[in-house]
């Protein structure tokens, strides 16, 4: 049976959480609904320098919320659906960032409680039997990981995996004629790119010749060519074209050694210089063999005197790294959509909160503010090119790929998908007898606050557990309600009135009500707020999703 294999360490915390009553969440205390206006002294200033964003979040009575924002913003329903914005308990709030628990222990509404955590190994989730909606297919859902896709592989062809993520490319012809194996595509809404930091002293690439020397010495073709699977393309822009929008503006630049090498003169570096290549060890549909692409740009950039070293570091600490600004010579990272606008892609890496490739850029995030702001298509179109342009001109990155993928079940398994997203709903799984599904993706989570992680391996685990107001439809990038029945918003897009589902609880037993919902989004908004806390405190997300913060001094500092 599938539920052996759940490792020694994880039974023994399964028995120990049967024992105390099932979930390994705190239970709560009954909290009678008072209306709650946040901030309580009055609505934020929007004319601070600065500032933009919420403006003010009230619960007039237990089943109505009200979000008043300083500018509008054409995309807030889909920004209310990601993964990060998941309600938490009040009372769970108090509790669990005081003790810090939050990070490791997750509360939440969703198809799925949290069980267990046994680290290096798995995540054992159990179905939620209270759940106001559907009921999980599978008793159990075990989360394991392996960095390797020809391991992940072998486990679901022993059978001692139901799922896995990424198939590697060379695998895809061969896993689809194998009948005991399920295939099923992923879209490529994801880019991958190669990052440099403008503002690191010293360091090379604070030149913008340097940078686009880079830009014209790399063959990305060769790079799709060589290393990823059918239904990839090189990135002519960041954001994929299917976005509207997302290809508004000019092309990326085509290779031109010459150029690149006229630029490294002019830059001061005619005969090269040493630096180095960082990547994580984690297959992504936007990179699915990191290793050998990092390789393969440190062969191609020889032709213009860099001598690169490759760097591999740690998932979890590569991603810390590139948030903080602190990742010197080049990077490769990308990014799968959360949801399909351009502000997604755009605002999460050139906005005014993000450091990641040196000092925001005003001629972006400019361009960027004011296509957030308006819903009139050819306005988005003139301001999307604006910032497409400046993002080619001032050469933060270098997009390279927009990858193709796909993920492989076992023959028998109901209900499997693939989500453009990356956000797979495990509860819709199951084979049919067995009460045990078992996913293996990439990499261990970072932490399970999802609030204050980017990484996707946290994101899925996350998903599983807590709801937002609106979540995205199975398999696709539509929005439907979650916690929320509907959300109407003012002719002028400045006033979103929220109506929540009635009779939902979480899993420690708490009643989901409105003022939930205003302590959940007041924790992130507010670094002075006592619950503003997590593993690592930035809240990058919703940085770069819903606004400014509130008491900025009081801000944790990625370090």
């Amino acid at each position: 049976m599938k539920n052996l294999r759940i490792g020694a360490i994880g039974a023994v915390l399964l028995m120990v959480a049967a024992a105390c009553g099932g979930s390994t969440t705190s239970s709560a205390d009954t909290i009678a609904f008072a209306p709650k206006a946040y901030p309580a002294e009055g609505p934020a200033d929007c004319s601070a320098e600065g500032y933009y964003g919420f403006k003010r979040i009230t619960s007039t009575d237990a089943s109505t919320v009200v979000f008043e924002l300083c500018a509008p913003d054409v995309a807030f329903i889909q920004k209310l659906a990601l993964t990060n914005f998941v309600i938490n308990d009040s009372g769970y709030l108090s509790t669990a960032t005081a003790d810090g628990s939050i990070v490791e222990k997750p509360n939440g509404t969703g198809p799925f409680k949290f069980k267990a955590w046994e680290r290096g190994t798995q995540i054992v989730l159990e179905r939620n039997a209270d759940y106001w909606g559907q009921l999980a297919t599978s008793g159990t859902a075990v989360f394991q990981w392996q960095a390797e896709a020809a391991a992940r592989l072998i486990a679901l062809k022993a059978g001692t995996a139901d799922g896995i993520d990424n198939l590697a490319p060379t695998d895809i012809a061969a896993s689809e004629a194998d009948p005991a194996l399920q295939v099923i595509p992923r879209p490529a809404l994801n880019i991958m790119y190669v990052g440099m930091n403008s503002s690191i002293p010293g360091d090379p690439f604070e030149k913008l010749e340097v940078r686009k020397a880079v830009a014209l010495a790399l063959d990305r073709q060769r790079i799709v060519d060589t290393f990823y699977p059918g239904g990839s393309e090189v990135a002519s822009h960041f954001t994929p074209c299917t976005i509207a929008h997302g290809c508004a503006g000019e092309a990326w630049y085509e290779t031109n050694l010459d150029e690149a090498k006229a630029l490294m003169a002019a830059a001061g570096y005619a005969n090269g210089f040493k630096t180095t290549i960082s990547y994580r060890q984690v297959d992504r549909g936007y990179l699915p063999v990191p290793a050998q692409v990092s390789a393969d740009i440190q062969d191609q950039l020889k032709a213009i005197g860099i001598n690169a070293e490759v760097k591999e570091i740690e998932s979890t600490a590569f991603l810390d790294a590139a948030s903080s600004g602190t990742l010197a010579g080049l990077h490769l990272l990308g990014w799968t959509g959360d949801y399909p606008d351009a502000t997604n892609f755009l605002d999460a890496h050139f906005g005014p909160s993000v450091i990641q490739f040196g000092a925001p850029i005003d001629a972006i995030t400019s361009a960027l503010a004011g296509a957030g702001k308006t819903a009139v298509a050819a306005e988005r179109e003139a301001l999307y090119a604006e910032a497409n342009n400046a993002i080619k001109a001032n050469v933060p990155m270098i997009p390279v790929a927009h990858g193709g993928s796909a993920v492989a079940f076992a023959a028998g398994i109901q209900g499997a998908h693939s989500s453009p997203l990356g956000n797979e709903e495990l509860a819709a799984f199951g084979s049919g007898g067995d009460d045990t599904f078992v996913w293996i993706q990439n990499g261990e989570p970072g932490g399970l606050y999802c609030a204050d992680e980017t990484d996707g391996e946290s994101l899925r685990v996350c998903g599983q557990i807590g709801e937002g107001l609106f979540g995205f439809v199975t398999a696709g990038a539509e929005t439907k309600p979650l916690l929320a029945t509907a959300c109407e918003a003012s002719a002028d897009l400045l006033t979103w009135t929220c109506t929540l589902r009635t009779g939902v609880k979480f899993h420690n037993g708490a009643a989901f009500d409105a003022t939930d919902v205003v302590d959940t989004f007041a924790s992130l908004w507010d670094c002075a707020n006592p619950w503003h806390k997590g593993r690592t405190g930035t809240f990058e997300y919703f940085g770069y999703t819903l606004g400014a913060f509130l008491n900025p001094d009081s801000c944790a500092k990625a370090e």
